[in-house]
Order: C-alpha cells, then structure tokens, then sequence
C-alpha cells in the first residue's frame, strides 16, 4: 500500500508513520507513505500557500496552484500501477466509516489532502478531488491529525501488519457494530469478577456472549448502527434477551 499526504506540516504525520502497527509496516515494507509540503511548489520567494478569501470574511483559503503541483508530483512518484485515488479531509465530508479504509486499501494507493485555515480554494476540489470525508462532527485546526488517523486506520488492514489475522476482522465497526467487552487477568479486580462464561472454555457460548454483547452495546450507544446492519434471526434473538435482561435490573 503507497499512501501520498499533502500537508503544511507534515512533521505532524510523523509519529503515526514512526510509531507502533503503523510503524511497524511501513519498517517491514507493507506500507509506503510520503508526504508533500505544498510550500515546496511555490513560485513565490515567501513560499505563499494561502490568501484571503473572495467576498470577504475572517481567515485565509489555500490557495489551489501549490497544492495542485503538489498533488501533481504526487500522482507522478506513486509506485503502483493503480493511479491514487485523492481523497480531501474536510469537515464538509462524508463521515469517514470502517467502509471507506477497507475500500482505499484494496486501492493500493492513495493520496490525502490534509486542509487548513477557512478551507481549500474550492476548484482544487472541483479539479483534483475524487471524494471528501470528514472524522466526525468537530473542529481541528488542520487535516494533519485526521490523515494520521486514516493512514492507521489502514496500516492494520494491511495483510500481515498485525500479529494476529483475526484481530482487524472483530474489531468495532467492521461487521457495523461496536466491539464486545474485553478482560485479561486478574479474573477478580476491586470485587469485580470476569463473566463466568469467559473462563468456561465453550468456545461456542463465548461467542455467543461475545456476539450478544456486541449487539446489546451497538443498541445502547450507537443504535443508528443498528439500522443499517442486516441482522439475522439468531442476532434479533439475542439482542431481544440482551434487552430483556436489561429491562429486568
């Protein structure tokens, strides 16, 4: 997987490229990433990359060319076969979902635009921008944050990035629920014990428990998750007993 960012501080990708699974796939070579500073296609002696905005208001926009070259010179030293698919991260985007890493990643490269100040001058996103997406309904001071949120949310999708191939497949989200409770040792903490059906060894009640849990939680914090999850009858089944039980305490 090759994966391009164009950022006016890339130095804050670093630590998620340097660091843990991330770090670990691109040292084994399962993940390539580059960074882009558009002030480095500049024309101008101030290396310029913003201005203020047409019709007024507070703040600056970025200006399009230095981000064009930059996308540019990206799409030129990708190495796959596959051009990059570019993706802008924007609060005006979609709500970035599990969906969408596990689509990029079969991609095998990418480019993301980290933006910054009021926003990018819209005709690069007219020009040179596949999709928006947006991490959620909050306010950061630049992209930066949200691409090393993506490209680590990637890098353990990448066959094997992480130490057991089953972990990315149960994680939150990636059958549309949230993820079951989790416990290790000690098997009692404060007077509170690990669920007797975890230290049971009948792997099919685990999984059963595991499975009911996840969909009793979905229910609890995120049930418009519920909604777009095709749940069968044993699913329906279980989480009616979850609801049930919680009606009863």
């Amino acid at each position: 997987m090759w994966i391009g960012v164009v950022a006016l501080f890339p130095e804050l990708l670093h630590p998620v490229i340097q660091y843990g699974v991330t770090g670990r796939a691109v040292e084994e070579g399962r993940l390539q990433v580059e960074l882009f500073d558009p002030r480095a296609f500049t024309e101008d002696r101030h290396r310029t990359v913003d201005d203020r905005p047409y019709g007024g208001g507070p703040g600056m926009v970025m200006k399009v060319d230095p981000l064009h070259r930059a996308l540019a010179e990206a799409r030129a030293l990708n190495p796959m076969a596959r051009a990059p698919r570019v993706v802008a991260l924007t609060p005006q985007g979609v709500p970035l979902r599990q969906q969408h890493l596990e689509r990029w990643r079969d991609q095998t490269s990418l480019v993301l635009v980290a933006g910054r100040y009021e926003g990018i001058d819209e005709r690069l996103i007219d020009l040179d921008v596949d999709e928006e997406c947006s991490i959620g309904d909050f306010v950061l001071s630049g992209g930066e944050i949200a691409a090393a949120a993506v490209i680590d949310g990637i890098g353990r999708l990448i066959p094997g990035v992480l130490g057991h191939g089953e972990s990315a497949r149960q994680d939150s989200f990636v059958d549309g629920l949230l993820d079951c409770p989790h416990f290790t040792r000690p098997e009692i903490y404060a007077g509170v014990r690990v669920p007797p059906v975890l230290l049971s060894g009948d792997h099919q009640r685990i999984a059963r428990w595991r499975r009911q849990q996840a969909l009793g939680r979905t229910w609890e914090r995120r049930p418009d998750l519920l909604s777009a999850v095709n749940l069968s009858t044993e699913d329906q089944g279980l989480l009616q007993a979850y609801i049930d039980s919680r009606s009863e305490s």
